[in-house]
């Protein structure tokens, strides 16, 4: 068996879409360097913000 770590020794990252500090889990193994969020929410609403700022007008009506 491996030797455990503490959850301290453990990299962490800053969410992207609501800004809290989240660490590395063992299903993120393969591909941490890609992973941007804490969870499938914030993916989801990051996502859903993306959408709005698309439909948002970009000029001024005179």
């Amino acid at each position: 068996m491996g030797r455990m770590r503490k959850k301290s020794d453990l990299p962490s990252k800053t969410c992207a879409t609501c800004g809290l500090p989240f660490t590395w889990r063992k299903k993120w193994a393969r591909d941490w360097e890609q992973v941007k969020y804490c969870s499938e929410r914030c993916r989801r609403n990051a996502r859903d913000l993306a959408s709005d700022q698309d439909r948002l007008p970009t000029g001024r009506s005179a």
